[in-house]
């Protein structure tokens, strides 16, 4: 019997460990809810919420073939061994895992238990991730090598034991503290990603490159994938191929709208790869997580404890309505768009001078689809301290002029300035007399966003920055595909 390990994979097609399990015989095919990574600041009820309904769409999905998945609940590392050796098996197997420094270390325990127990473990590559890459100058051949492989078909049956499951907890019984409710967010689950994907491709992607940007667009215009690709209801190979396929569809057809959305497709391609990119960067050095990339930013004196800039940042009340707008969706929600996210990202660290070690696990509580690769990574480029990126200082006014021109989007957001002409809706202090239900600007963000980037900009003129620059850039830089 070989032990078949669900991580964040949580599918049965293009399943290579599975695959490769039910090829031997019978399998003993386990997910694993730890307590203790769900207790994290970074985890919340929104992910955990999702996550369960994936978990019960996969186990439907074994009914279906006449088998069961079995859920354990508990410390990997202990639940693993007692398996192995209840069953006396010697191979395990389950895709690598590029996560957070909770599941790096997680996963080294039970290598170390696997090797002195003489227990194989076979770990697949997923996605388009490499691992124990030297350097990036061949990866994007690999990626492209990797997404044009045969998707892998779910088996005809598969065979199971029948160990027993744990009850479910509740998410109260792991975590008391992340609980905001979230009751717009997408439902879990490979059923749902799916239904998702087939309507983005052929339904809602025509505009996707020329409405991603606004918040007022991107709910419908966006994939709205990222969560199950997080989760691994959908591998990033089964989403390249559809895609490749709609755009040769689309290749085909003459009309006046298949220009747009060839493009809109051909740049959605590209956010696959983006996708990959940043999760590689984590892979390759999982300290990223709470160490920044170019060491001479630790000088910087940002402000590393809970304080009143911080408390109104995360509950939208910095006095800034797209600021606001956006953080207030992200509540509801559990998403936001990329260039909102980034600016809610630069607000904090620049503006309001937060380290981003601070605010990072914040946001990620927020995110349903929080993954880790793309996550820190991001939070580090978007608080300037990787060295090599340029730097973005989104002025959350202007964006709200580029973003939201009428307002629409703060007013449904931002109650309190329903009432406000379309001329002042972005900077209502403006105004003789406006809502005092709604804050004055915490902060002048002219004089706030000088300050910080005089400061980095010191850092990045001295010869201390490019030296060690250099070893950064071969580690982790982009190469032309």
């Amino acid at each position: 019997m070989i032990l078949v390990w669900f991580k964040k994979d949580l599918r049965i097609v293009d399943h290579a460990p599975l695959d490769e399990a039910v090829k031997q015989g019978m399998i003993l095919p386990i997910v694993i809810i730890e307590p203790d990574y769900w207790k994290k600041d970074y985890s919340s009820l929104r992910q955990y919420e999702f996550y369960i309904e994936c978990i019960n769409d996969l186990s439907s999905q074994f009914s279906k073939l006449g088998s069961h998945l079995i859920v354990k609940v508990g410390d990997s590392v202990d639940i693993i061994s007692r398996l192995i050796k209840t069953y006396s098996i010697t191979t395990m197997v389950s895709h690598q895992e590029t996560g957070t420094l909770f599941t790096y270390e997680r996963d080294k325990k039970i290598l170390s238990w696997c090797k002195q127990h003489d227990v194989s473990w076979l770990e697949c590559q997923q996605n388009g991730v490499v691992r124990a890459l030297d350097d990036r100058d061949q990866w994007a051949s690999y990626w492209d090598d990797i997404m044009t492989q045969n998707i892998i078909t779910q088996p005809d049956s598969i065979q199971t034991c029948k160990e027993s499951s744990d009850n479910i907890p509740l998410f109260t019984s792991l975590n008391s503290t992340q609980q905001i409710l979230c009751p717009h967010r997408l439902k879990g689950g490979r059923t749902n990603a799916l239904k998702i994907l087939n309507d983005f491709l052929y339904h809602r992607s025509k505009l996707y490159r020329y409405e991603m940007s606004s918040p007022l667009t991107a709910f419908d215009s966006c994939s709205r994938l990222s969560p199950y690709i997080t989760f691994g209801c959908l591998s990033i190979r089964e989403i390249y191929q559809n895609s490749i396929h709609r755009l040769n569809q689309l290749k085909q057809e003459v009309s006046n709208d298949s220009r747009y959305w060839i493009k809109s497709i051909q740049s959605f391609i590209s956010r696959l790869y983006w996708h990959c990119h940043f999760i590689q960067k984590l892979e390759d050095e999982p300290d990223l997580e709470d160490t920044n990339m170019h060491s001479l930013y630790d000088t910087l004196a940002r402000t590393r404890v809970s304080t009143h800039l911080f408390k109104s940042w995360a509950n939208g009340l910095t006095g800034f309505p797209m600021i606001d707008a956006c953080m207030r969706s992200l509540h509801a929600h559990g998403w936001i768009n990329f260039r909102m996210r980034a600016m809610l990202m630069s607000f904090a660290s620049y503006q309001l001078w937060l380290d981003w070690k601070l605010t990072a696990p914040f946001l990620a509580s927020l995110f349903v689809d929080f993954e880790p690769g793309i996550h820190y990574p991001q939070c580090q480029m978007q608080s300037g301290t990787t060295g090599m990126n340029t730097l973005r200082v989104y002025n959350p006014i202007k964006q709200g002029y580029d973003q939201d021109p009428t307002g629409q989007f703060i007013r449904h957001w931002i109650p309190e300035l329903q009432s406000l002409p379309d001329s002042s809706i972005h900077e209502p202090w403006t105004m003789p007399l406006y809502p005092t239900s709604y804050p004055d600007p915490i902060i002048d963000e002219k004089k706030s966003r000088k300050y910080a980037l005089d400061q980095i900009f010191a850092l990045r003129k001295t010869t201390a920055h490019q030296k060690i620059l250099s070893p950064i850039l071969k580690k982790h830089a982009s190469r032309k595909r």
